[in-house]
């Protein structure tokens, strides 16, 4: 759950507390003095505090099915990218270790990096990606990353593309 819907689930409980606090000292003076002016006021003040009470547990539920929605639409994408990453990968028929050197591109590491994670010389992976770019149709890393990102944006306009090249 969210921050910001923990907090608004704190305020309408402490509220809902002040307004059965309110409410219970209406009642007394109700039956200790009768209907009066003060009671109007503190009468004003429990409705006031409900009606907060009702809103913000509807702002509070509408946070926490945004959020779900939300981890929903990534956990989705992330399979979409995964998937598609496998796809292209295969399409390319990149060998493993190429095929996480391209992982490792994707992600923006640079060569040195790459070498570091894999244990391999930043030769070796120069070569790797010069195999990869050949393979994938592109020149360096950001047209890598922009291949995978217009697929993923705009499915039908990457299509149209591809088949114009």
């Amino acid at each position: 759950m969210n921050r910001t819907a923990v907090i608004l689930g704190l305020v309408v409980t402490l509220q809902l507390f002040a307004a059965i606090f309110f409410l219970s000292d209406a009642a007394g003076d109700v039956a200790e003095y009768g209907l009066g002016p003060h009671l109007a006021a503190e009468a004003s003040a429990v409705l006031a505090l409900f009606s907060g009470i009702l809103f913000g547990a509807w702002h509070v539920r509408t946070l926490v099915l945004r959020a779900r929605t939300d981890e929903t639409q990534v956990a989705a994408a992330r399979g979409v990218l995964g998937e598609l990453m496998r796809l292209r990968f295969a399409e390319w028929r990149l060998t493993p270790a190429e095929a996480d050197v391209a992982l490792f591109a994707l992600k923006g590491c640079d060569i040195a990096d790459i070498a570091t994670f894999r244990g391999s010389a930043e030769g070796t992976v120069r070569a790797q990606l010069a195999k990869i770019y050949g393979k994938a149709g592109v020149h360096n890393q950001s047209s890598l990353i922009a291949l995978f990102l217009d697929e993923l944006i705009d499915p039908a306009l990457h299509a149209l593309t591809a088949n114009k090249g």
